[in-house]
């Protein structure tokens, strides 16, 4: 069997792309017509103490990382500029020490750098960080956007332990600004006193995790017990609703107005959405002898299934694949065929009848379909071989694909779930506590579908040429955050008649803000 090293050759646009928006034709500027100057009105709202409470997108995490310039285009930043025009406080971010991104602990390695587009796909500067966790910042920030923070996390005590970093059990990010060991982040966030608030994507990452490991950890619903969570497990909606009570409650104890924002189908960004499901491409040899290696386990399951429905096997294994559903159609679904062009990987499904205590060679695999979504990394493991001295143990063709690599429907449904349950809670606290609210969820589908327009620019979901999402395929662009905070002040002109809006120079301007950064760039 040929070996297949498989490339972000889907890509390969993208450089093109991303020269053709930098030609600079030296033309004189166009006069535009003369527009009347609109003077920002805000009411009665009070940004002396603007404080944001998030995870990664509040932080500004961008292209795999947090870095200097991406924590300036962070969504809060860019909010603050706009509230300083109608007389907001400073906004105190905890800066990272370099625009390398990612993190040391006691001068070892814990996170790495950003990625960039090296014509070809995402891939590390391969710069050394230089900011040290147990560096210890200021506590007074207005910035607590939190990357990695699910939102139990953020009432959690010990949470920003520097001591407990290493042991998994604290966050690096929140330990370089925690008050104290057994400080909170709602804690601390309050004890900026804010006159107004953001809160935004809490509950991302309680399904995130899950999605970015391919469904390979829990869907928790119904367990309250986050002490017995797996960092890829999926929150219970119930033990989110009680945590975004407290915090909100707490955020509007002395008279805060906000706005909070709600998270999108994750599966929905180009981290799941890059990579095909069909990236093989094998010849009419190749095909030959694959689809032999694979003869006998798609007869082995009609087989059984023949067995079954003629009383063959053991009463007490009949009932038990009765009971899993196991018949024809699932017989169908299994049947792994290769044809001459590119093919559908072959891949690990724990939703499929297991059929091991009949025959311990019909493990539950079938090849990917249009349903199934591959998560990015696995373009640089698709076509590897699992075993160097065996040209047939090619990962995705004669080595199904593990679990971790791919989210089925099943998977997908259970993150659609949780999150339609996290959302309807975040819009019934906003509307309880008459907060504005932002339905991000909303947003990010139409970038994915249609694409979103920015001044002179439609952003869609795109790896690379999108706009939208950055090189790690889920957090956002400067110029996406950008949109972000437009989104949000348009959220505030809603609820608090306010005209962000409709002000001169009250929203965010897409060139403004850059959608990637030079590896040259430290």
């Amino acid at each position: 069997m040929k070996k297949n090293i498989l490339k972000y050759s889907w890509l390969s646009i993208a450089l093109l792309g991303l020269v053709a928006c930098d030609v600079n034709n030296d033309l004189e500027p166009i006069a535009g017509p003369d527009v009347p100057q609109v003077d920002l009105t805000t009411g009665n709202l009070n940004f002396s103490s603007y404080v944001a409470v998030g995870a990664s997108f509040t932080a500004g995490f961008t292209d795999n990382a947090l870095f200097i310039a991406a924590q300036e285009s962070s969504f809060p930043n860019i909010m603050s500029q706009k509230f300083q025009m109608a007389g907001g406080g400073d906004f105190v971010q905890p800066l990272m020490s370099d625009n390398i991104g990612g993190l040391l602990f006691g001068g070892t390695m814990i996170q790495g750098p950003r990625l960039y587009f090296n014509g070809s796909g995402p891939a590390s500067i391969g710069a050394m960080p230089t900011t040290e966790v147990t560096t210890k910042l200021p506590s007074n920030n207005n910035n607590y956007g939190i990357p990695g923070a699910k939102s139990f996390h953020f009432v959690a005590p010990g949470y920003g332990s520097v001591n407990a970093v290493p042991l998994g059990q604290a966050n690096p990010y929140f330990a370089r600004i925690s008050s104290s060991t057994g400080a909170t982040v709602l804690g601390d966030a309050m004890a900026n006193a804010p006159t107004f608030f953001s809160l935004s994507e809490i509950g991302g990452n309680d399904v995130l995790g899950y999605a970015l490991g391919g469904g390979a950890g829990v869907d928790q619903t119904g367990n309250p017990d986050a002490t017995s969570y797996g960092p890829a497990d999926i929150t219970d909606p119930t033990l989110f609703a009680g945590v975004v009570n407290q915090m909100v409650t707490t955020l509007t104890s002395n008279g805060a107005q906000g706005v909070i924002g709600n998270i999108p189908y994750i599966t929905t960004l180009a981290h799941f959405t890059t990579v095909p499901h069909n990236p093989v491409p094998l010849d009419a040899a190749t095909v030959a002898g694959v689809n032999q290696a694979y003869a006998a386990y798609n007869q082995g399951l009609q087989g059984v299934l023949d067995a079954k429905n003629a009383g063959l096997l053991p009463l007490q294994v009949i009932a038990l694949l009765d009971q899993a559903g196991f018949d024809q159609a699932e017989v169908d679904k299994r049947q792994i065929n290769f044809t001459e062009g590119n093919n559908a990987v072959v891949i690990m499904d724990e939703y499929l009848t297991d059929l091991t205590a009949v025959n311990p060679a019909l493990v539950s695999m079938r090849q990917a379909t249009q349903e199934d979504l591959l998560v990015l990394p696995s373009s640089s493991f698709i076509g590897t071989l699992a075993d160097p001295s065996n040209p047939a143990s090619v990962n995705g063709v004669g080595v199904p694909l593990a679990d971790k690599w791919v989210l089925t429907p099943e998977e997908q449904n259970n993150i659609r779930v949780a999150t339609d349950a996290y959302n309807t809670t975040l819009k019934s606290v906003a509307d309880a506590n008459g907060l504005a609210f932002v339905d991000f969820n909303v947003v990010l589908q139409n970038a994915s579908t249609g694409g979103l327009e920015f001044d002179r620019y439609t952003l869609t979901t795109d790896l690379v040429t999108g706009g939208l999402i950055s090189l790690d395929g889920v957090h956002l662009t400067g110029r996406g955050y950008a949109l972000m905070a437009n989104k949000f002040l348009e959220a505030i002109d809603a609820q608090y008649s306010s005209n962000f809006a409709s002000a001169t120079d009250g929203l965010a301007k897409a060139d403004d803000y850059p959608t990637n950064y030079s590896p040259t760039f430290r």
